[in-house]
């Protein structure tokens, strides 16, 4: 399977769990609008999420997929083995101490790190503690999800991975459906929504051990002891830490700060999920299989696919953020009224919400590039790189935060975190070029052009449209609103591609293997 085959597998995984995530933000902003209960859930949420990202998927898929790799390369299957088990024996030890010590200190947590100023509303400050315990362990789960699936992706096995978070948003979606038919109040749906994700991390976790069983690749229990393989694990995952969760570092830092303003919690969380749908589909899908590709044309000593891979996944990428983060950022109002404009869901919420994802969508193309960029530091087995651009990038946040949340409000904390984001990811380009590390081909520059042109005359389609149809695009009746939206987004697409394809800012030969290969399958 190509390179732009297998991140279409990943991306198309994605895409039905980000679907269904909408689904899911949708109900939920109907159900609790932005109101205390939906503050109190995504500040508990954002927590064991914040963790997962850290040290789930960000650490350790950085630190455990090159030394697998190599366990694979060097002593073959039985090797890889005992190395994998010897690193779940020290997980399994490390995620229990933890998520203990979580649930024990959660008031302490609630009310210094996660959302400092619900100390002043007794019952938000309760309902984000209970929460917070419900739904920590869901970070003991995904960690050893993450494990098992970078076993799989290291094996060339991308497509059930993931899958695996489709189940959050299918239990999450079913347990609010029986929600609402209990006519349920809105801290026992609360409750509903912590329990649901417990469920989802037990089902996923099964999920992914049944794949790993189906490839003949079984693990037993031994006693945790540092090897100097494990060791060697949780010295480069340390650093990576913090690199791999820097947006959600930033989500984290922007939260607190916004924990002053009732409800801004709830429209960052809504904003941000329409910001992950590209970020998710694109960012992930080539992280997931950049690192393990990469991984193997660097032990193997073949420097020229290293560079394709590189310069591939760089067109690929900006070919669908570009276009995406225009979009979000000409458009914003009519896609936040369509998806969440019910129930509790008023018009001046979509108003502001519609500023933070602008502001977000503009950071777009910078969360995508890191999730290219941070591999062929990875691979090599460099954390120290992306770790120094991550500790900018959070500067850059917290200080950018702190001027603009007074003067923009919860737009302003959106605003800096895409120019942290913009700051980090030309840390990491410079490093690479200079280094040698990377470089970008003839082809690939003239393809970049040709995309940020065609961006800009989708946009200027955009912007046409927007200041001549304003009122069938927000006030109209539903099933218009949803026509003339649609039309919209696909006269953009005809724009965009319709140049691009043209013009060869997009590998039309590529594309079409990609849909013939669809079509037989």
């Amino acid at each position: 399977m190509s390179l732009i085959g297998k991140f279409a597998s990943v991306g198309g995984a994605t895409m039905a769990s980000r679907v269904l995530g909408f689904v899911r933000e949708a109900m939920i902003a109907a159900f609790l609008g932005a109101g205390p209960v939906a503050d109190a859930f995504y500040a508990a949420f954002r927590f064991p999420n914040l963790f997962r990202r850290l040290f789930a998927e960000g650490a350790f898929n950085a630190a455990f997929i090159p030394l697998f790799a190599r366990e694979i390369e060097g002593g073959g299957p039985e090797a890889a083995r005992k190395f994998a088990e010897q690193v779940l024996a020290v997980l399994l030890l490390s995620l229990f101490v933890l998520s203990a010590l979580a649930m024990i200190f959660m008031p302490f947590l609630v009310s210094t790190v996660i959302a400092p100023k619900f100390i002043e509303d007794p019952d938000k400050f309760e309902l984000t503690v209970v929460l917070g315990r419900i739904m920590f362990p869901y970070l003991a789960a995904m960690s050893l999800v993450a494990m098992l699936a970078g076993i799989l992706n290291s094996l060339r096995r991308y497509f059930l991975p993931a899958l695996a978070p489709v189940l959050l948003n299918v239990v999450l979606v079913s347990g609010l459906i029986v929600a609402g038919y209990l006519e349920y109040s809105a801290p026992d749906i609360g409750m509903v929504l912590g329990w649901s994700v417990i469920i989802s991390g037990a089902l996923q976790l099964g999920l992914l051990a049944w794949a790993l069983r189906r490839e003949g690749f079984s693990m037993g229990f031994v006693r945790p002891r540092l090897t100097p393989a494990v060791r060697r694990l949780l010295w480069l995952a340390l650093p990576a830490a913090l690199t791999g969760g820097i947006t959600q570092i930033n989500l984290l830092v922007g939260q607190i700060i916004a924990s002053a303003q009732e409800g801004a919690i709830a429209v960052m969380n809504y904003a941000d999920r329409l910001n992950q749908l590209p970020l998710g589909v694109i960012g992930i899908a080539i992280g997931v299989v950049l690192l393990p590709e990469l991984s193997r044309a660097l032990r193997a000593g073949d420097m020229k696919d290293a560079q394709h891979l590189q310069n591939r996944s760089l067109e690929f990428g900006l070919a669908i953020t570009v276009p995406a983060a225009v979009g979000l950022a000409m458009i914003p109002e009519p896609i936040i009224a369509l998806v969440f404009e019910r129930g509790a869901f008023t018009r001046e919420t979509t108003l502001v919400t519609a500023s933070v994802l602008a502001a977000f969508a503009l950071g777009l193309p910078a969360f995508v590039l890191t999730k290219i960029f941070t591999p062929a530091f990875y691979a090599r087995e460099d954390m120290r790189t992306p770790l120094w651009a991550s500790l900018i990038s959070v500067a850059i946040n917290i200080a950018g935060s702190l001027v603009l949340f007074p003067r923009l409000g919860v737009s302003g904390i959106a605003l800096a975190t895409s120019l942290a984001g913009w700051i980090s990811v030309l840390f990491l380009g410079r490093r690479l070029v200079s280094g040698g590390l990377f470089r970008l081909t003839a082809v690939t520059l003239k393809r970049i052009g040709l995309i940020l042109i065609a961006s800009a005359l989708m946009g200027g389609v955009l912007w046409w449209v927007e200041a001549n149809f304003s009122a069938f695009l927000l006030d109209a009746a539903l099933p218009l609103r949803l026509s003339v939206v649609l039309l919209t987004v696909l006269a953009a697409a005809v724009v965009y591609f319709g140049f691009a394809f043209m013009t060869g800012g997009l590998d039309r030969a590529e594309f079409a293997r990609l849909f013939r290969r669809r079509k037989k399958a």
